[in-house]
């Protein structure tokens, strides 16, 4: 049987990334960033935290942007208050 009869393994699994403009996930429908995104994010950025809150920081711009009668406080706390406090150096 030829193998472009059965589907990739991977081929079901969405993304776990935003949909603008209400930022929602694309895998899964919940607020983004949702868990498994933040999982994926810490993975990624996880020799580089300050980048993580640089591209983190730049999706609240436009999250802001995209949502201007959203409470700035909520949409900051979403994107960001869940990151690992930032070590001294």
């Amino acid at each position: 049987m030829p193998l472009s009869v059965f589907p990739l393994p991977h081929a079901r699994f969405r993304p776990h990334t935003p949909m603008r403009p209400l930022f929602r996930c694309r895998g899964c429908g919940a607020l983004w960033p949702c868990s498994a995104a933040r999982l994926a994010l810490l993975f990624r950025y996880r020799a580089d935290p300050a980048g993580l809150r640089r591209h983190l920081g730049e999706k609240l711009v436009t999250a802001l942007t995209d949502q201007p009668k959203a409470a700035p406080l909520a949409l900051a706390t979403r994107f960001l208050g869940w990151l690992p406090a930032a070590r001294e150096p």
